[in-house]
């Protein structure tokens, strides 16, 4: 009964769970200190003049990570639908691993 109301997909055990997470969190983290590294470089001079980011600087790094945001859907959107289609080619065979 749980197999229906769980998906089809098998249960992952808290081991899994936990590598997952900490998987997710690894990625979030390369993409948010890419994100610094690339704007900062773009958009603060590398000598400071004052304390507190001008309105130039402000502006320059809303479009900075407006832009990587963008960017980074895109490429998503485009690998899960490289991937939809890798399975539903592979799949039609009745093959594979959960092939019924």
């Amino acid at each position: 009964m749980s197999f229906l109301f769980g998906g089809g997909r098998p249960q992952l055990s808290s081991a899994e769970k936990i590598a997952n997470a900490e998987t997710e969190v690894d990625m979030i983290s390369d993409m948010f200190n890419r994100l610094q590294q690339s704007c900062t470089a773009k958009c603060i001079p590398p000598e400071y003049r004052e304390g507190d980011l001008n309105k130039g600087e402000s502006v320059c790094l809303d479009r900075c990570v407006s832009k990587f945001f963008e960017i980074n859907m895109k490429v998503s959107e485009k690998m899960q639908g490289e991937a939809a289609i890798r399975q539903g080619a592979g799949g039609g065979g009745g093959g594979g691993l959960f092939g019924m």
